[in-house]
């Protein structure tokens, strides 16, 4: 599963670039890095890969994934995980039923909590379970977000500055066990972030040119 952007540009509806035209490809197993200032469009470029385009934007240039040109699919359709800042978990329901609710639909009840108990005790984080998200720890949100996201297995997994909001300690922590689950899935990863400290041992590094003026 490759994910691969060929002459891609966005731009805004006056036609302003956020980027010039870029290609590259990230395979699986890897996690690709692209860096850049706060507001230059770097968010935006993940919501085009995922389909969640605002209609501020346009663009030009495809994004396929394992060969498969996903940017006329609905975003449900395109199977690409997505782990913001916050952690976006559902405060009326427990942890195990957040996690429960990425497992396809056909599982019954008793098959999806056990799946989403089973990941929680593979991650260290069973103790959990039964709380709601008000009553764990940043940290611990942190990792139900990624549990959650993988247990949906995606194709892909796009990254928006997810380690941005968590203390210093903790997020250093937390980004190492980050790229070790991503890596273990073996799937293609793209990061963004402003932040060289989270860019992993062995990332591939991808250059853009942003036309910061113009973000």
């Amino acid at each position: 599963m490759t994910l691969r952007l060929e002459n891609l540009v966005i731009h805004d509806n006056s036609g302003h670039l956020l980027f010039e035209p870029t290609s590259f490809a990230i395979e699986p197993g890897t996690i690709g890095v692209v860096m850049g200032p706060s507001g230059c469009g770097k968010s935006t470029l993940l919501s085009l890969i995922a389909g969640h385009l605002a209609d501020d934007f346009q663009f030009q240039g495809e994004v396929t994934l394992n060969d498969v040109a996903i940017t006329q699919l609905p975003a449900h359709q395109r199977k690409i995980g997505f782990l913001f800042q916050d952690d976006l978990l559902f405060p009326h329901l427990n942890i195990w039923q957040n996690l429960a609710y990425a497992l396809p639909n056909q599982l019954k009840k008793q098959e999806r909590e056990q799946q989403a108990k089973y990941a929680l005790e593979r991650v260290g984080l069973k103790q959990i379970a039964d709380s709601y998200p008000e009553q764990i720890s940043g940290g611990q949100k942190a990792r139900v977000s990624l549990v959650r996201t993988l247990l949906a297995q995606p194709s892909a997994v796009l990254l928006d500055e997810p380690f941005s909001k968590l203390d210093k300690t903790l997020r250093i922590q937390f980004r190492e066990w980050v790229f070790a689950q991503l890596q273990a899935a073996n799937i293609p990863c793209l990061l963004v972030t402003h932040d060289e400290d989270d860019i992993p041992t062995r990332a591939q590094q991808i250059k853009l040119i942003w036309n910061l003026s113009n973000a």
